[in-house]
């Protein structure tokens, strides 16, 4: 499991300039480590682009005001083979295993 995000202690490249901070942007630091691979590989056409699977800025401006665990709030989806989980801690990526359902869901 690889988790990034609001949760993380120090500003990163998951920030943005309003002090919150980008789920889409640690989405794909959390595929690169995952994968093991820099963040900037993560690109077509070996990955497809995240707003196949998902809306990045509404993803973004959902969590937006939730920064530091303040909403229960929960986005799951999968992308490129691993579970995304979205939640105001940060965003967990999980190994999708070939008995994982396809369900895709939004709590909140």
């Amino acid at each position: 499991m690889y988790l990034y995000g609001a949760s993380m202690s120090t500003p990163d490249e998951t920030s943005v300039s309003d002090g919150g901070w980008s789920p889409s942007q640690a989405i794909i630091e959390a595929i690169a480590a995952a994968e093991g691979i820099d963040v900037t590989d993560v690109e077509p056409p070996e990955y497809d682009p995240l707003f196949t699977v998902v809306n990045p800025e509404a993803l973004d401006d959902m969590f937006s005001t939730t920064v530091g665990g303040a909403s229960n709030t929960v986005v799951s989806f999968a992308y490129e083979g691993y579970e995304v989980v979205v939640r105001a801690e940060g965003v967990e990526v999980h190994e999708r295993s070939s008995t994982d359902s396809l369900d895709r869901s939004v709590e909140g």
